[in-house]
């Protein structure tokens, strides 16, 4: 028929072929790990303030959920030793715990020494009781009792780590550069096949606690990704220095200690104490 335009083949095809061109939707955006903005980390001092916090608040402290007698290991962060985290196991002593440092001096070498010495007091631990055992590992520490859980489940009653780069980035913390310094760019206990998937939670109750404002971690470098097993982020104000004593911690510390074996419930802090605990979305 006269008069009637029809669209040339040419078009036709061209518009197929930018259909099938397109590109597909882009996938979810992902930050790239670098450390604490400077900012935060010159502000670690005020981590002095928060364990004066910790002091005035210590009879209040002393009134936290009770513990059922079974025992804590403490596991201190990079560089530090059990006097670093010995008001915290003091706290857990007096609210009834069977708590614990280490027995491997200054945290320093990731080596199959240090792995060795963790094994063999954990299952001291709990051949002695006769109960499972719960970790708790502050910064560097924190991984180091993942990866404890993760070899030996059936001696694990949960995991608390504070502050803890548990991604498989070491570009999340600033002090990436000493760490390889000291331990090699693939520390001796990575050689065995082992800490390869430190983002993996292990297969026990696991509770990562972080801070926003953490100036030796990143925060995004600390949050636990879900997974199958019971796994949460706890938020709270603090810088990282400060978490082995910030009140805020030891209230969610208490409060997930005082779970009964083999029961487990995500943390819900108190209406009183809510505003202690930030619930941003974790993006």
């Amino acid at each position: 028929m006269t008069g009637r335009k029809t669209e040339p083949k040419k078009d036709k095809d061209m518009a197929a072929s930018a259909t099938l061109a397109a590109p597909l939707t882009p996938a979810p955006f992902q930050p790239v790990a670098h450390p604490p903005h400077r900012f935060w980390t010159l502000a670690e001092g005020r981590a002095m303030f928060e364990f004066g916090a910790f002091l005035m608040s210590r009879p209040f402290l002393g009134n936290l959920p009770k513990g059922d007698g079974h025992a804590v290991q403490v596991l201190p962060g990079f560089m530090a030793s059990n006097t670093s985290t010995a008001p915290m196991r003091r706290l857990l002593k007096d609210l009834g715990y069977d708590s614990h440092g280490w027995d491997s001096g200054r945290n320093v070498r990731v080596d199959n020494a240090l792995i060795a010495r963790l094994e063999t007091q954990l299952k001291r631990l709990n051949d002695t009781s006769g109960r499972k055992v719960s970790l708790v590992g502050w910064s560097l520490g924190g991984v180091l009792a993942r990866e404890l859980a993760k070899l030996h489940p059936d001696r694990v009653r949960l995991i608390i780590s504070l502050g803890s780069p548990i991604s498989d980035d070491r570009n999340h913390t600033s002090a990436a550069r000493l760490f390889e310094m000291l331990n090699g760019k693939e520390p001796e206990a990575m050689q065995g096949g082992r800490f390869r998937d430190l983002a993996a939670a292990p297969p026990v109750p696991t509770t990562s606690i972080f801070t926003r404002t953490d100036g030796i971690v990143h925060w995004r470098g600390s949050v636990q990704k879900p997974a199958a097993t019971r796994t949460e982020n706890i938020e709270v104000y603090a810088s990282h220095c400060g978490l082995g004593v910030n009140p805020s911690v030891m209230l969610a510390l208490a409060d997930r200690l005082a779970q009964a074996e083999g029961s487990w419930a995500p943390f819900e802090a108190p209406l009183v104490f809510q505003w202690m605990f930030p619930k941003t979305v974790l993006d």
